[in-house]
């Protein structure tokens, strides 16, 4: 066989996929485990909004809809912009993709030429670097403050004359903090004095408790170079149905949407009528949710912190984020295969030291879990 290709062969494997595989594994062959791994809310998604998407499948919505995205999402997305995050969105400035995922890849292939570098703010979700090495760009990472996980402004001392974006997570996976006014100001000087792209993951907007995250965007003139990612699998409990969005000046959108005609075509048809219910019609089903996660939050970081445990900033997601002594990607083995309690290293994140608990599951879940993780440490 002729060799593969080296782009992708030197690209790193999920880490929370991973270790939920052997979860899973494990649990086929009858060990008990507790997945506190993986960002995936344990709710059902809401009733209104699985009606849409049948009552879309009754009506015939199984055929091809307009790459972008259908036009009653567009609009809805729009709305939903211009209401809430604080800066101006039009339809056509849209773009409906599978996935948050999705709309990150779209966009990273839309901005970035071959070397072309990106920042990443450690610690960072596990997909940004592969999707910026996809895009023949390079990754550069710049460490957050382990104590505030704020910005610095030694980040300035990452620019370089390659540097054409860099990449805004809040509230943040995996640690769940909020990047404060001043963080945001920093980022939107940077950019605009070095005249970079910024890609904003607001995929945990509306899992809040106590802070409110401003959407960069909204900063400035930051609209004019701000790809706007976010989605419907965490806040409508939509993990399965590979929606999500970008909001990018008309320019970027334009490529990313061509991105998307030469790839995926469009999300499921009948599923975007879901996405349209969920942003159109009463929220009360969000708050339940977060008031679930709110309740888990304050327990587990309780627990955490009573066990001796530095614990990040959760402001936001559903994460706690552990400070540990030791090898991280031991520890988390060791959790594993001895405790049966799953967690994500923090080297996954590109911090070493740390472990990612999710607490996007039972209470009942948790404090079993709790208690394993009291009794091992």
């Amino acid at each position: 066989m002729r060799e593969l290709s080296r782009k992708v062969a030197g690209i790193a494997t999920s880490a929370t996929i991973e270790i939920s595989n052997r979860a899973r594994q494990m649990e086929k062959q009858g060990i008990p485990v507790i997945s506190l791994s993986i960002g995936e809310p344990d709710f059902d998604t809401p009733q209104h909004i699985k009606d849409a998407c049948i009552e879309a499948l009754n009506a015939g919505q199984t055929h091809y809809a307009p790459s972008n995205g259908i036009p009653e999402l567009l609009n809805a997305v729009s709305q939903k912009t211009n209401r809430e995050n604080g800066f101006s969105c039009t339809p056509d400035q849209v773009l409906v993709t599978c996935g948050a995922k999705d709309a990150i890849y779209d966009a990273m292939e839309a901005v970035l030429n071959p070397g072309d570098e990106v920042i990443i703010l450690d610690p960072a979700w596990v997909s940004y670097e592969p999707c910026v090495q996809v895009a023949g760009g390079k990754p550069v990472h710049h460490p957050l403050d382990t104590r505030t996980f704020q910005v610095k402004d030694t980040i300035l001392d990452r620019i370089t004359p390659r540097t054409k974006m860099v990449v805004v997570n809040s509230p943040s996976n995996p640690s769940g903090a909020i990047l404060d006014d001043a963080s945001m100001k920093l980022i939107s000087d940077m950019c605009v004095d070095y005249d970079l792209f910024a890609l904003s993951d607001e995929i945990y907007e509306k899992l809040v408790y106590g802070k409110t995250p401003r959407s960069l965007a909204s900063i400035g003139d930051m609209a004019e170079r701000t790809i706007t990612v976010n989605g419907f699998s965490k806040a409508y409990a939509m993990t399965g149905w590979r929606l999500g969005y970008a909001i990018a000046p008309l320019p970027v959108i334009r490529l990313m949407s061509k991105i998307q005609q030469h790839s995926i075509s469009h999300p499921t048809t009948f599923a975007m009528y879901g996405g349209v219910a969920a942003l159109s019609c009463d929220q009360s089903c969000v708050e339940v949710m977060r008031k679930e996660f709110n309740r888990r939050r304050d327990y587990l970081v309780q627990e955490l912190l009573l066990m001796g445990f530095d614990i990040a900033p959760a402001d936001g997601a559903f994460y706690a984020y552990v400070k540990v002594e030791g090898d991280d990607m031991e520890i988390a083995r060791r959790w594993l295969e001895e405790a049966h309690v799953a967690v994500t290293p923090g080297s996954a994140f590109h911090t070493p030291g740390w472990e990612r608990i999710s607490y996007a599951t039972s209470m009942e879940n948790l404090r079993e879990a709790v208690l394993r993780i009291r009794r091992f440490r």
